[in-house]
């Protein structure tokens, strides 16, 4: 399983409030093929997200990622009950994540990734440091790397 923050990894971060209160984001076109392909390889996909959006839960429609936690920035206690759900192991995870509060879950899953733009606390612990920045594929650039890993590519 792919366990994806959205802020920052999903997105560049930034967040733009219209005048009216909607919210947008913006998302990379490579991530969301690269999640659609990683799908049909076989990897499951779950997003834990600590800010509450609703642009969140329609991108997580969009990319069929049915397992969505906002709101929460304990985000190794949300994935408890994913875990318990698909019956994981720790290694059998992969959670990209750029912000110190995803440190918990960073530390604990079998392959951490962040992109190159997170937090420096971050990627000095992770396993894998993206060549490019969040919302710019970094996503892709990790799920590349875990399919070629597989021989799925």
């Amino acid at each position: 399983m792919v366990v994806l923050d959205v802020d920052g990894v999903l997105t560049d971060g930034s967040i733009i409030l219209g005048s009216d209160e909607t919210e947008f984001k913006r998302f990379n076109v490579h991530d969301g093929y690269g999640i659609f392909r990683a799908r049909r390889k076989g990897l499951l996909f779950s997003i834990i997200s600590g800010r509450v959006s609703k642009v969140t839960t329609i991108r997580a429609s969009r990319l069929e990622i049915a397992d969505v936690y906002q709101g929460d920035e304990d985000k190794l206690t949300v994935f408890q009950q994913i875990k318990k759900k698909y019956k994981l192991e720790y290694d059998e995870v992969c959670f990209i994540g750029d912000d110190e509060f995803d440190l918990p879950l960073l530390r604990k899953v079998g392959f951490s990734a962040t992109p190159a733009d997170a937090m420096i606390r971050v990627r000095d612990e992770v396993d894998y440091i993206t060549e490019v920045d969040g919302g710019r594929g970094a996503v892709r650039e990790v799920l590349d790397l875990i399919l070629e890993a597989k021989k799925l590519l």
